[in-house]
């Protein structure tokens, strides 16, 4: 189920301030029958007024405005789980998240500029299936192959430094980790996007693409930062409070390191391209996605959600019609049957 119009969930509030109301006008009229004469005399003079038809009343208008503005809110359900049958490629995205993906010397700063690339890859896919990996010392799995790309975006964005504890780059381990996303008795096609600053704190990276390439497995790597290169700033609540220095106390300066990413590309016989023009990025992703061949597999998916909207409101307008015929006094022969025990 899903809500489509979740900002009318506020006029809910007016529910409780309905139960205030009622209770205040209750708590209003038996002052008033105080101040004409005992409740005794007063419920003799008015016998057929019953205290439970008020509540009734209460109730059915609560249900009523409840039922009108979920109707507002238009729930959806999907009627059921379908497999449909899809043409495309499985696609691993490996981000680096390592200290040095805070520098700035490419805007916002490198791993803003990373996340800003994959977001613009995953938006001009079609039925491809992607998956979402992270890694500095060391790799972790963030997003396992899904065709649902809004939940891939949503993983995208809560990446950060802090989601892999050790630091470091370590771009063997990421190769590793992103080539057990792949079913390697599957012939679909299976391609690794890598993005990083090409700084290696391990050896065997080279040795780890080759292994991938072995189950057909191709890699592309997309730099970003400037060779020149930029300090880490280190920032609290926004602001910076100063900049990442080494043992020796020393400013490190980080710089982009396109070899080892050109190195691993060629050991798949893929490519690599730099990261500063997100539209020549995506020009170089779009012209090796039309050479990689696509694949038709099967993909299990909720059935289009239907809205539910118009039951809603019928039973709002429904109950507010109630209210209307339902009147405060007793009714005639439910008071003969005294089902509630009123004098």
């Amino acid at each position: 189920m899903e809500l489509d119009e979740k900002k009318y969930l506020y006029l809910l509030i007016l529910l409780p301030l309905l139960v205030v109301v009622f209770l205040y006008n209750l708590y209003w009229k038996r002052k008033k029958q105080r101040e004409f004469g005992s409740v005794e005399m007063v419920q003799k003079l008015s016998p057929d007024s019953s205290s439970f038809k008020s509540v009734l009343k209460l109730i059915v208008l609560v249900l009523a405005f409840a039922s009108l503005i979920l109707g507002l809110v238009n729930p959806k359900i999907g009627t059921k789980m379908e497999t449909v049958k899809r043409e495309g490629i499985d696609i691993v995205f490996a981000v680096d998240v390592s200290k040095s993906m805070l520098a700035e010397d490419i805007a916002p700063s490198r791993l803003e500029k990373s996340k800003q690339i994959v977001s613009q890859i995953i938006n001009q896919l079609g039925s491809d299936r992607i998956g979402i990996v992270a890694y500095a010392g060391s790799a972790f799995p963030v997003l396992p192959i899904t065709s649902d790309y809004g939940v891939a975006k949503m993983f995208l964005q809560s990446m950060n430094t802090d989601i892999v504890s050790s630091q470091g780059t370590s771009l063997d381990e990421a190769i590793q980790l992103s080539a057990t996303y792949f079913d390697e008795k599957s012939k679909t096609s299976k391609l690794m996007i890598m993005i990083s600053d090409g700084e290696d704190h391990s050896e065997g990276a080279e040795s780890a693409a080759e292994e991938a390439n072995k189950m057909g497995m191709k890699i592309i790597t997309i730099g970003v930062g400037t060779e020149k290169g930029g300090t880490i700033p280190l920032r609290r609540n926004g602001v910076i409070e100063s900049y990442k220095r080494d043992k020796d106390n020393q400013v490190v300066i980080t710089k982009l390191n396109p070899e080892s990413l050109k190195s691993i590309a060629k050991a798949t016989n893929g490519n690599y391209v730099n990261g500063a023009n997100t539209k020549e990025v995506l020009e170089f992703v779009k012209n090796t996605l039309d050479k990689i061949q696509k694949t038709e597999f099967e993909a299990t998916e909720m059935a289009e959600y239907q809205s539910q909207f118009q039951w809603f409101l019928a039973i709002g307008f429904l109950l507010l019609l109630v209210d209307v015929f339902l009147l405060e006094r007793k009714t005639s022969w439910v008071k003969k049957l005294n089902l509630f025990n009123e004098k």
